[in-house]
């Protein structure tokens, strides 16, 4: 008795602490993603802010991984699924800009991981920077004309300026322009980034463009310098600049040729000079014989003597030039020393990152690529200017070894997981807990690794107890490893370590894991692999008990492993284990095989009991077995039911095993079984007597659909379908959660999420998951466990964990704000972050203020920042922008307008002033749009009166003080001249304004009308003249 009232007491506290009622009600429920750890799926564009030294990785489903200092990480996720094509960090603000394919830009406040700002651009964006002592950016589009776009911070906006950089005014060969004009590169100039800016195109043309100036410096599109270069059909592909002054740029071609040109830097008296864009000399790196396109080029500084160009050709095929390293020095033109990486798939996209190290925060650049199938690579970047370097000497240096970035927790890869969540513990202190985070979290980049103050590796040496984990996590791998996870976090900790072994041979069999089942309560974990052999592990109580010192992480010897296990025994079954199960006093463990065999085995031996043979033509393999004790023809028989793969179930008698029944329940249209779970006591049913009976039942769910039998019927071969629910998209996953379960979770192919009600099978909830779709990985990959109360944990291969939660109030996980906090703030300025500081009242913004450390900064980038003296203010650059520079044709001021959400029109928009009265730049073209559009413009103005009539006759007057305001407000405007603000005011004014333009324009028109008559006697009399004379000279 005293041991069914402890088993009701644990289940009546494990369903109170996890929030669950009788009933499942939507508004407990909020399916969705905790927690990302990891690379993403769809892995497309890398970007990277060397002074916060976080790492942006966008994928082709419109996410965006965000990886910080000290192991935080966090996923951004927009509102349209399509890919990014720029990715750019606005340096040391906590601003990552986003540019999709439908040329959305998309401004990401990190701070706050929120979507701040969207602007849609009208045209193809081809190219696009940010200047880094300001809130402006450069955008170039397809036709060849480069735009300036401001960000108010502040305002959640971004604003078009006025200002722009044609394609006719800065190309140089219209004439001469092909089909494809696109500015290709914008690059702003570093060491005078407020002032000059360099445009490369398509076609190969190169301008630096004066901005104040608004005209070309220098290019390459007179003379031979093009020419020179284009003696066959090629495009610009990639750029970049080569020096840290702005005086060399790099450019790569679609036809493999790389190029080295001279930029002229001018000083401020030399502006009116003839300079010329030239070339320097042509890297031969082999991309043109294999005709691989330049995808990306990046250059390194190391003061001139190791500076390094790295080059990423572009190919959907793998090829063993795909990435080069090559030094740039004095001799580079006479001698090339270069690297060829060459890694196992192609490439898309390069970055190189900064970190510190140890106490003396000594630095560690990498080189980050990324593969196509998104695999992300690691080379520590001095070890290749080490090599680059030994190779001018003629040496034979070793070659730099990269990484391949996994999951950190194992050596092979996850095969099979078990997660157990509101275990007995004592949790650490808030201290306590992040201490253990940054000494014992293992890093997902080699980079992040740390050292603790006696020099030794932190993340290497020890695991912390099992009495401080609050949710457990198991992981076996296909090296026949099995870890233990402390996941009261998302960062996991380790726990154990336990190697494959037997009691007598303790070698390394490294045959993978396939199935695992463990028992807190009794300290037991069973294992079984692909060759067929069942382990069965006692642990050390000692280890789940309260601890002040910790282990050492070493499960590669026997010492390691006695740390926590007691005794293991072995026993081997016929073929690979898929599933494990065992009666609630650990008598008897069920085993099944892929090959269809059940074995009943006695864990004391261990001894096989019997083993029974399920044949099958379509799978044969044994996903589930259930220990259950039912009525069988009146008597109570203790059964065994299981489960195929083919969604056949069938009864055996435990104590014998033989079938109950010849014949075998299965749905009509077979598919492939996920889950199975026996649901004790759900359904009710009316005995004839009048009295209620529990009905124990058995739950099926398949690929194709769901369905709850009747398990007393089913035993005797009687299939009876109490609920059923087809599904109208694929299936991968199922499992139940409750105690008792009362909610079915379901995850599809599409994503979707579904939560069902036990045992009715209706749908309580539906969510959906973007990273769960399988547009993005493979189903074979993914590996899910879940726990009691409704905690999933998502294993995909050796690259992701996803951390998912069904209710809605439930907080399975501590440090959650902590470890998704990217952005170091006390790093970003006093002033916060981007504002827009007044013309008027000039505030010392976050763009105007000195930069701190700007060594380091240069360092870091490669490239001198201007020099404050010289460089212009925020102030000044607003003057600029957001003056016309050149007029604006009437199809591009159209979509301008058009792009602002709510435009003011003004009646001072329409120009009528006499044309010599006008003195500004491009005002005769103007002029003439005006005279086209005005017309248009008077209806858009009287429209404009009406909605303010309209919206005037709306407004209420009730507010006594804001009348007294309005009042005293219209004196002193009537003492000045000005119309009051009357309930008719703006359309008085407008009505005055309209008739004082409309009396300029019919003045105008009278005298143009005047002096066109005029014109024309004086043309008729001087005709008559002529004619007169005509007739005179032909009389004589």
């Amino acid at each position: 008795m005293s041991v069914f009232v402890k088993k009701l007491v644990e289940k009546a506290s494990l369903k109170k602490h996890a929030g669950f009622s009788d009933n499942l009600k939507p508004e407990d429920l909020h399916p969705y993603l905790v927690f990302h750890y990891g690379i993403p799926s769809g892995s497309i564009l890398l970007a990277y802010d060397s002074i916060q030294q976080i790492l942006a990785i966008s994928t082709k489903d419109g996410q965006i991984k965000l990886f910080g200092k000290d192991g935080s990480q966090a996923l951004l996720e927009s509102s349209e699924t399509i890919p990014s094509k720029f990715l750019l960090f606005i340096e040391n603000q906590g601003i990552l800009l986003n540019v999709n394919v439908k040329n959305h830009i998309e401004v990401w406040d990190l701070d706050r991981k929120f979507l701040s700002a969207i602007h849609h651009f009208e045209k193809e964006i081809t190219s696009f920077a940010a200047i880094h002592t300001g809130p402006y950016m450069y955008i170039g589009d397809s036709g060849g004309d480069v735009s300036v776009l401001r960000l108010h911070q502040d305002q959640c906006r971004i604003e078009l300026m006025k200002y722009r950089i044609p394609f006719s005014a800065s190309h140089g060969k219209i004439n001469e322009v092909g089909i494809d004009i696109a500015a290709k590169v914008v690059l702003p100039q570093p060491t005078a980034e407020t002032k000059r800016v360099l445009i490369i195109y398509s076609d190969g043309v190169i301008t630096l463009w004066s901005i104040e100036e608004s005209k070309v410096i220098c290019t390459n599109s007179s003379g031979t310098a093009l020419q020179s270069t284009y003696q066959e059909a090629k495009k610009v592909t990639s750029a970049c600049w080569a020096c840290p002054d702005g005086t060399k740029v790099a450019v790569g071609y679609s036809n493999g040729d790389i190029f080295l040109w001279n930029i002229p830097c001018p000083s401020e008296s030399k502006t009116e000079q003839n300079f010329q864009v030239t070339p320097i000399y042509k890297l031969n790196l082999g991309y043109k014989a294999d005709k691989i396109p330049i995808a990306k080029l990046k250059w390194a500084d190391a003061d001139g003597k190791s500076s390094r160009l790295y080059v990423l050709g572009c190919s959907d095929s793998h090829s063993a030039n795909m990435l080069q390293v090559v030094l740039l020095n004095e001799q580079t033109e006479t001698r090339t020393i270069k690297l060829g990486l060459h890694l196992s798939e192609s490439l898309i996209d390069m970055e190189i990152t900064t970190s510190s190290i140890g106490q003396d925060k000594h630095r560690r650049d990498s080189l980050i690529l990324l593969g196509r199938s998104s695999n992300v690579f690691t080379y520590d970047d001095s070890s290749i200017e080490r090599y680059l370097v030994q190779c001018q000497t003629k040496s034979s240096p070793s070659l730099p070894k990269g990484e391949t970035i996994n999951l950190p927790y194992g050596d092979s890869t996850i095969t099979v997981t078990k997660f157990i969540t509101n275990t007995p513990c004592t949790p650490f202190s808030s201290d306590e807990e992040f201490n253990m985070v940054e000494k014992y979290g293992l890093p997902l980049f080699p980079f992040e690794k740390r050292l603790v103050k006696d020099g030794s590796n932190s993340n290497s040496t020890a695991f912390v107890p099992f009495s401080k984990a609050a949710n457990l996590f198991i992981t076996g791998h296909s090296s026949g490893a099995i870890n233990f996870w402390d996941a009261s976090r998302p960062l996991l900790l380790p726990l154990a370590s336990i190697t494959q072994q037997s009691e007598n041979d303790i070698s390394i069999s490294g045959v993978p894991l396939t199935a695992l089942f463990f028992s807190y309560e009794s300290n037991t974990l069973v294992s079984g692999d692909q060759s067929g052999t069942v382990r069965i592990y006692t642990l050390k109580s000692e280890a789940f008990a309260p601890q002040t010192s910790f282990l050492s992480f070493q499960g590669s010897t026997k010492k390691g492993s006695n740390h926590v296990v007691r005794k293991i025994k072995a026993v081997k079954v016929n073929g690979s284990v898929l599933s494990i199960n065992a009666t609630e006093n650990l008598k008897h463990l069920a085993v099944g095989s892929d090959k269809g065999y059940v074995s009943l085995i006695d864990p004391e031996g261990p001894n096989i009991l019997y083993q029974k043979h399920f044949a099958s033509e379509l799978c044969t393999g044994i996903i589930s077995m259930h220990f259950e004790t039912c009525s069988f023809h009146g008597f109570e028989k203790n059964v065994v039911i299981v489960a195929t793969k083919d969604s056949s179930i069938s009864a055996l008698d435990k104590d014998t095993g033989n079938s109950l029944s010849s014949a075998v329940v299965r749905p009509n249209k077979p598919s492939t079984a996920l889950f199975t779970r026996i649901l004790d006591g759900n359904d009710i049913s009316i005995n004839s007597d009048n009295s209620a009976q529990k009905q124990t039942s058995l739950l099926l769910c398949s690929e194709k659909a769901v369905y709850v039998y009747s398990l007393s019927h089913l035993v005797q071969g009687v299939k009876k379908v109490v609920h059923k629910k087809k599904f109208t998209s694929s299936c991968y996953w199922a499992s139940t959660f409750g105690s008792p379960d009362i909610g079915l979770i379901l995850l599809f192919s599409s994503g979707k999420i579904e939560i069902r009600s036990l045992p009715e099978l209706s749908l309580v909830k539906e969510s959906s998951i973007r990273l769960l779709t399988f547009s993005t990985f493979r189903p074979s990959d993914i590996i899910v466990s879940s726990s009691n109360d409704g905690e999933l944990i998502i294993v995909n291969a050796d690259k992701e964990l996803l951390f998912v939660s069904t209710l809605l109030h439930n907080e399975a996980y501590r440090l959650l704000e902590t470890v998704s906090q990217v952005v170091n703030r006390d790093l970003i300025g006093d002033q916060g972050l981007i504002c827009s500081p007044s013309t008027k009242e000039k505030k010392k913004g976050i763009f105007s203020s000195v930069m701190k450390d700007n060594k380091s900064i240069k360092s870091r980038n490669g490239l001198d920042f201007e020099n404050e003296d010289s460089r212009l203010s925020v102030e000044e650059l607003s003057a600029i922008f957001s003056a016309v520079n050149f007029p604006i044709d009437r199809e591009t001021s159209e979509k301008s307008t058009r792009n602002e959400d709510d435009v003011d029109l003004d009646i001072d928009d329409i120009d009528i002033e006499d044309p010599k009265e006008k003195q500004g730049v491009g005002y005769s073209a103007m002029a003439g749009l005006n005279r086209l559009n005005i017309s248009n413009k008077f209806q858009a103005i009287k429209g404009k009166i009406k909605n303010a009539k309209v919206k005037n006759d709306k407004v209420p007057v009730t507010d006594e003080p804001h009348e007294e305001k309005t009042g005293a407000v219209d004196q002193i405007k009537k003492k000045y001249g000005y119309a009051t603000s009357g309930e008719s005011g703006v359309a008085n004014t407008a009505k005055t304004k309209l008739s004082e333009n409309l009396k300029k324009l019919q003045q105008g028109i009278n005298m143009k009308t005047t002096e066109m008559q005029d014109t024309a006697r004086s043309f008729s009399s001087m005709a008559k003249e002529v004619l007169r004379f005509a007739e005179k000279e032909k009389g004589t």
